[in-house]
């Protein structure tokens, strides 16, 4: 017995996981906020709070329940609904948090509430809302991590779009995640059954012809989700469809090997891509923990060799968000939490523009676009977000053969990401 790795009976993991699933619970807990929010509320004063209007298309199945929708278990029918949240005035919110109502119905001078819910029957009923709901062609797409109930992942939607300010038509794709810290591998076998559904979802997006272009975000276990949809483009396609033109990884719970070989099915002409890390994530240290001690991508260090060079080589652009401070105690929702970087997804990186400016430096380009100008960083690193975007612009330098991604990134050189 000595040596042996003790397995919880019901769960299948090893003990100290368990344990550590447990902590994660905890820290993870929603701080006594209403469930069952997605039941419409009148507005009193329309014009005193805004409007997120998004469609929302799910592989969960319906839970029979309207304040809830949807359910944490899987459906082989695709769902559309077409969802409007109001967010409360800015003199009563902080840019960056969900006002989660503590009792139902919600106040929405002080909450988020949701004011429309309209089941969508079909695809065509889906294209129309586009055409009611295009913004210039470009969608914005968001694919939600683990833990995360069918109320959670739109009101999130609902402050990103609201707090980034971006110019898109809101798309949600939300997969049946139980919503339990122990159901780390129900949620990650959800991820699996619902690739296709978003694969198909994507290609349908791409050869509309009222879309110009897409813009993925995805968080956690969500960017596996992704990049599997994007992986089965790319080998059924031979390449990304080019309309897809950005894609923002956010904590991305994915294992550095298989995201090697994930990016070289994606074939030529891959979008550009955005991730987000920070070393201080602690639900990916313990989905580390899970999946046998393989590091996660977006726990990495992207100035640390080898992944500098490696990075640099795909044209991927890291942004390092270590010493970014939010409120989130698991650290793992800083991309949405940070009021810089939310901002900062919707006025440059999902337009596709570069992160720098012809005027400055490299450095100073990139404190002002996070933080308005360099006095103003507060809590956010200038040095820390924009030494990984640095070292993607320098010129190449030799190095040493490197211990951790092996060649797979750079096995396919010429299908970088297109500009």
């Amino acid at each position: 017995m000595m040596g042996r790795r003790v397995r919880h009976r019901r769960y299948g993991l090893p003990v100290r996981a368990v344990a550590a699933l447990v902590s994660l619970s905890l820290l993870a807990g929603c701080g006594g906020h209403a469930k069952g929010v997605m039941t419409p509320v009148a507005l009193a004063s329309p014009a005193a709070t805004a409007q997120v209007e998004m469609l929302v298309a799910t592989t969960r199945e319906p839970s029979g329940n309207p304040a809830t929708l949807f359910s944490g278990e899987r459906s082989a029918e695709l769902s559309f609904t077409d969802i409007a949240v109001s967010i409360p005035p800015a003199s009563r919110r902080k840019v960056g948090e969900v006002q989660w109502p503590r009792r139902l119905p919600p106040d929405p001078q002080t909450d988020f509430a949701v004011t429309r819910v309209e089941k969508l029957a079909s695809r065509d009923e889906a294209r129309a809302w586009f055409h009611r709901h295009n913004v210039g062609g470009h969608v914005f797409l968001f694919v939600h991590g683990f833990n995360n109930t069918y109320e959670d992942a739109v009101f999130r939607l609902a402050q990103i779009v609201h707090d980034s300010g971006a110019k898109a038509t809101p798309m949600l794709f939300t997969w049946p995640s139980r919503a339990r810290v122990l159901d780390y591998n129900y949620d990650k076998e959800s991820t699996n059954y619902s690739r296709t559904a978003l694969e198909d979802g994507l290609r349908a997006l791409a050869t509309a012809p009222d879309v110009t272009e897409v813009t993925i975000l995805a968080h956690s276990m969500g960017t596996w989700l992704t990049m599997e949809a994007l992986r089965q483009m790319g080998i059924r396609d031979g390449r990304i469809a080019p309309k897809i033109r950005n894609v923002i990884l956010a904590s991305p719970d994915i294992d550095l090997d298989v995201f090697a070989k994930q990016w070289v099915d994606l074939g030529k002409g891959r979008p550009k891509f955005t991730i987000f890390v920070s070393q201080d994530d602690r639900a990916l240290a313990l989905s580390r923990l899970i999946s046998g001690d393989v590091s996660r991508l977006g726990a990495i260090d992207p100035t640390a060799e080898p992944y500098r060079s490696q990075l640099e080589k795909a044209g991927i652009t890291a942004i390092d968000l270590t010493k970014v401070k939010t409120e989130d105690g698991l650290h793992h929702g800083k991309f949405a939490e940070s009021p810089e970087i939310v901002q900062l997804i919707g006025q440059r990186i999902m337009t596709g523009q570069t992160l720098t400016d012809s005027e400055m430096t490299l450095g100073d380009g990139i404190t002002a676009v996070v933080a308005g100008t360099a006095k103003n960083v507060g809590t956010v690193a200038a040095a820390t977000i924009s030494a990984p975007v640095n070292i993607l612009e320098q010129p190449a330098r030799p190095r040493k053969k490197k211990p951790a991604l092996g060649e797979t990134l750079e096995s396919d050189a010429e299908g970088g990401a297109t500009n």
